[in-house]
């Protein structure tokens, strides 16, 4: 019974949460701290549908297995992430539209001294 009443948490969840979360991801530039970000928001959600305190000290992935026990395998969202930008990427690299334009073309002028910052394409590549 709890099971059942977990599974339609996370699929509420799932549903609406992740869908406003993941809105226009594929413009994302994915470094570190982003990643990092991404994977903290998942675990409190997931420790808000579960009513776990902060407390009790669970790891992440003790929580995950408690949500894969009720809901079954799922994907992370740092992999829907990573899979919507490869998607966007394809698509427009296979049209003729000025989002290709914009994505394959250079800036004039010279780079900053020092480490560059990621790029978006760093993440495709």
């Amino acid at each position: 019974m709890k099971n059942i009443a977990i599974s339609s948490k996370i699929r509420l969840l799932r549903s609406l949460e992740m869908s406003i979360f993941l809105y226009a991801c594929e413009s994302w530039t994915l470094n570190d701290d982003t990643e990092i970000r991404i994977r903290a928001m998942e675990m409190r959600c997931y420790i808000r549908l579960l009513s776990i305190s902060h407390k009790e000290h669970i790891t992440n992935e003790e929580l995950r297995r408690r949500i894969e026990n009720a809901i079954g395998p799922h994907v992370d969202p740092l992999t829907i992430v990573r899979q919507r930008k490869l998607k966007w990427y394809g698509h427009t690299t296979r049209s003729s539209s000025l989002a290709k334009t914009i994505m394959q073309g250079t800036v004039n002028g010279g780079r900053r001294r020092g480490r560059q910052k990621k790029h978006w394409e760093d993440n495709i590549r």
